[in-house]
C-alpha cells in the first residue's frame, strides 16, 4: 500500500518538498490518477499505464476507447486528462501572446510542440504576428503527407492577408521522425519565404516539432530572405 512507504518517497509529498520537476512520469501521472485499484497501488497503475502507451505523450494522444479499456481507467478520467491537456496549451498561448517570439524563442517552442507533437499525421500550421512580432492567430493549413507540392503558397499568403500580418512563423510536424529539416522542408521554407516577400511579409522560422523536439530553421542559419 502507497500509505505505507516512506513520507518522503510518496509523489505527492514529494512534490511538495522537492518540487513537481522531482517526480518521474509515473509519479507525476500518479498524482493525476489519485487512486490505484485492487491489489495494485497508484504508481503501479501508472507504471503499467505508462507500459502499455509508451509514455506520457501515448497517454496524452491515446483515444476515449484505447484509454477507457485499461484497467482502473473509466470515462471521468478521460475526461480529466483531456482537460489538464487543454489547459496545458491554453496555458502557453497565453505566455506565447505576452511576448514577443523574437524575444522568447522557448515559449515559441514549447507553444508548438505542444500544439503539434500528439498529432499523428503531418500538419503544416502558422503563426501569424503583427508588425511588433506578437502573436495574431495560429492556424492549421494542410494535412497528411507534406512536401513543396502540398504547401501552397497562396492559401499562406491569403490567410496572412485576411490576419492583417506582417510576419509569420512557419511550422509543421514528423509525427515519426526526427527534429531535424529534410531537403522538402528547405523547398517548402524557400518557396513560402519569396512568396510572402512580394507582399511584404517576413518568415521569421521555420519550426520542425518531433517529440519533445523542436528544429529552428533560423537558429540554424537556415532561413534565406529570397
Amino acid at each position: 500500500m502507497l500509505k505505507d512507504w516512506p513520507t518522503e518517497e510518496r509523489p505527492r509529498e514529494k512534490l511538495l518538498s522537492l518540487g513537481a520537476q522531482s517526480l518521474s512520469d509515473a509519479e507525476l501521472l500518479a498524482i493525476f490518477l489519485r487512486t490505484g485499484v485492487k491489489g495494485c497501488n497508484v504508481v503501479e497503475l501508472a507504471r503499467q499505464l505508462l507500459s502499455n502507451f509508451g509514455s506520457i505523450a501515448g497517454i496524452y494522444s491515446a483515444n476515449q476507447r484505447a484509454f477507457c479499456q485499461q484497467h482502473g481507467i473509466g470515462l471521468a478520467k478521460y475526461v480529466q486528462l483531456q482537460a489538464c491537456l487543454e489547459m496545458s496549451k491554453r496555458y502557453l498561448s497565453e505566455e506565447l501572446q505576452r511576448c514577443s517570439p523574437l524575444t522568447s524563442s522557448q515559449a515559441t517552442k514549447d507553444y508548438l510542440v505542444a500544439e503539434l507533437r500528439h498529432e499523428t499525421r503531418e500538419v503544416f500550421a502558422v503563426l501569424f504576428l503583427d508588425n511588433q512580432h506578437q502573436v495574431l492567430h495560429f492556424e492549421r493549413l494542410f494535412f497528411g503527407t507534406l512536401d513543396a507540392a502540398a504547401v501552397y503558397p497562396r492559401v499562406v499568403m491569403e490567410k496572412a492577408i485576411e490576419h492583417h500580418a506582417a510576419a509569420v512563423i512557419l511550422s509543421h510536424n514528423h509525427p515519426s521522425g526526427a527534429a531535424e529539416a529534410s531537403f522538402a522542408d528547405q523547398e517548402i521554407t524557400q518557396r513560402l519565404t519569396n512568396a510572402l516577400n512580394l507582399i511584404d511579409i517576413r518568415v521569421l522560422d521555420h519550426m520542425i516539432i518531433a517529440g519533445h523536439q523542436c528544429y529552428s530553421f533560423a537558429e540554424h542559419g537556415e532561413l534565406s530572405m529570397g
